[in-house]
């Protein structure tokens, strides 16, 4: 059953080099990869909105659940699963980014983009939220494009960040309401709460 699920997957990442990759589309899925190090699009991106007073509470939480992404996928679990990348295994593949030097599952790419993009579909709907998730998307298909990634740890990876921004959104939502936390704190965070709530 195991050897099968290997053999799909491979299967699937070797389908993808065949019919999508193209020389012109390369460099802008090494772009979008890029965007996802560090999770340098997302940090940004919240750091800006930090500005907007009626977005601080969903950027706040976007970056709770960045941050969650990064220690628990990161500093866990792909050092606890210890999978190889599969440019090591599936025989004619071709990795078209420098070689990443931690284990393959989950995705912690596709994991930090769906982490922020749930946040932002849920807290901030209209373009934000739909630019978020169709960038998250885009992250993760070019985790495949790049044959960075198996899909099964990029589906996991997708799974694991959505409930990792579930997770900050509740998390924010009850400190904001515990009795020790400063006013002014609130009020900064969700002013609008704190204007009805007055």
């Amino acid at each position: 059953m195991q050897k099968n699920k290997h053999r799909l997957e491979h299967r699937i990442l070797l389908w993808l080099q065949e019919h999508f990759r193209r020389r012109w589309l390369n460099v802008p899925m090494q772009l979008v990869t890029f965007l996802g190090n560090g999770g340098i699009l997302w940090i940004i991106t919240c750091l800006v909105l930090l500005w907007f007073p009626s977005k601080r509470q969903a950027s706040l939480s976007a970056l709770l659940a960045l941050l969650l992404s990064v220690l628990i996928n990161n500093g866990i679990l792909k050092n606890a699963v210890g999978r190889d990348r599969p440019f090591v295994h599936v025989a004619g593949l071709k990795l078209l980014i420098q070689k990443p030097r931690d284990f393959s599952f989950p995705s912690g790419h596709t994991s930090s983009s769906f982490a922020v993009a749930s946040v932002f579909l849920v807290m901030l709907p209209g373009w934000i939220g739909a630019l978020s998730l169709f960038m998250a998307c885009l992250i993760a298909f070019s985790r495949l494009y790049l044959g960075a990634h198996y899909p099964s740890d990029v589906l996991c990876g997708a799974i694991l960040g959505i409930l990792f921004g579930i997770a900050a959104m509740w998390g924010i939502a009850h400190l904001l309401q515990c009795s020790w936390m400063p006013e002014e704190i609130v009020a900064w965070v969700s002013p609008l709460k704190d204007a009805l709530g007055s």
